[in-house]
């Protein structure tokens, strides 16, 4: 098995984004080294190669070929391609978006590699597991000796009031096997809470009320993850600065970029999903979050109301969660920064693209881990 200089696994990242992926990696503990990152995205490389002082590739993903690959003799790929292709708003054309050309390109050239992977990860939309390119994806790691685990987890499983349940398939290359064996070839949905070791998930099937109640319980409360706490007018304008990267001449002038119009308010308020401080739960952030429309991320209520109900959404100035406060709940580390020339929209849907480190950080270090 091929190692990296320093003795650790080599490890290729596909469709690598803001580095949510290399977050999760450095978070997992394990002994691996990032050989190369894959990106289209311009504004996503800018805010990796901030971070990281490394630019990923460029290219086309679909331009490469096992010659290429077989270069890096890496040990494990790490891959989070585009998850429009099955989602609603994606239209869910599957194998037929041109979306998924490059995923499905990487996984057939694996019968051609001379020094295949010895395990991948992949992450995507829950409707993934359903899909044609699913049905490729076990196909060709079952012909190329690989032994795979599937599971569909959420933040909220791990202490984190984030719902944003996703589907991941690990799989490994024999004579490597995983340290639970008996969920090999199985989808895992396991509805309690999850805390390291990771290898404690049991399959209990549907959500339960019990179940649900230990599950919202198990979560710290929203207001762990905020940067703006205070309520109503009285903000701290420096807390402020702190979040947005705004010089002085316009920090005051950036508190009302959260708020949302009260013309939103009168048209989708009965539609929006609000928290408060202590709630523990909030709803996936989408790329679309920061020109709202419904089911693309809840908004916090800055005054707490006599009565939680709709009818008070005026009275509550709702405001958007900060690009730092949706980083917090994807767990991304407190020394994560965007780059200055990185608008507010952008963050936004650069961080509606990424993952939870929560989840994948564990799922990685049981990935890498050998059965004694």
């Amino acid at each position: 098995m091929a190692k990296s200089d320093g003795g650790g696994r080599r490890v290729l990242e596909f469709y690598s984004g803001i580095g949510g992926m290399r977050y999760s990696l450095m978070k997992a503990g394990v002994n691996a080294q990032v050989m190369e990152a894959f990106e289209i995205n311009d504004i996503a490389n800018d805010v990796y190669q901030f971070n990281f002082r490394h630019r990923p590739y460029q290219g086309n993903i679909q331009s490469l070929t096992a010659a290429d690959l077989d270069k890096y003799a890496a040990d494990a790929w790490l891959l989070s391609p585009p998850c429009q292709p099955y989602t609603r708003q994606g239209l869910q054309k599957d194998t037929g978006d041109a979306r998924a050309f490059s995923f499905l390109q990487i996984l057939e050239l694996i019968p051609f590699l001379l020094q295949p992977p010895s395990m991948l990860f992949v992450e995507n939309v829950v409707g993934f597991e359903t899909s044609d390119t699913h049905a490729k994806l076990i196909e060709i790691l079952g012909k190329t000796n690989f032994i795979t685990q599937e599971f569909i987890l959420s933040p909220l499983q791990f202490g984190i009031p984030y719902s944003r349940p996703r589907y991941f398939c690990l799989a490994k290359r024999k004579p490597s096997s995983f340290v639970n064996e008996v969920w090999n070839s199985q989808l895992i949905q396991s509805p309690r809470p999850l805390f390291e070791p990771f290898d404690t998930v049991a399959n209990d099937g549907d959500l339960s009320q019990e179940d649900g109640l230990k599950l919202f319980q198990s979560c710290q409360p929203i207001e762990n993850f905020l940067e703006l706490k205070n309520t109503g007018n009285d903000i701290d304008v420096e807390s402020v600065t702190s979040v947005t990267g705004l010089s002085n001449d316009v920090e005051c002038d950036s508190l009302d970029q959260y708020y949302v119009p009260s013309s939103l308010v009168e048209r989708w308020g009965s539609a929006m999903d609000v928290v408060y401080l202590d709630s523990k739960r909030c709803c996936c952030f989408t790329k679309s979050y920061y020109r709202y429309v419904k089911g693309t991320g809840s908004l916090l209520a800055t005054v707490e109301p006599k009565k939680r109900d709709k009818a008070s959404l005026k009275e509550q100035r709702l405001r958007y969660f900060t690009p730092r406060e949706v980083a917090n709940l994807h767990s991304f580390p407190e020394d994560f920064e965007f780059p200055e020339h990185i608008s507010l929209r952008q963050r936004y849907a650069l961080l509606g693209n990424s993952l939870s480190i929560a989840v994948v950080a564990p799922l990685l270090n049981y990935l890498f881990t050998e059965p004694v």
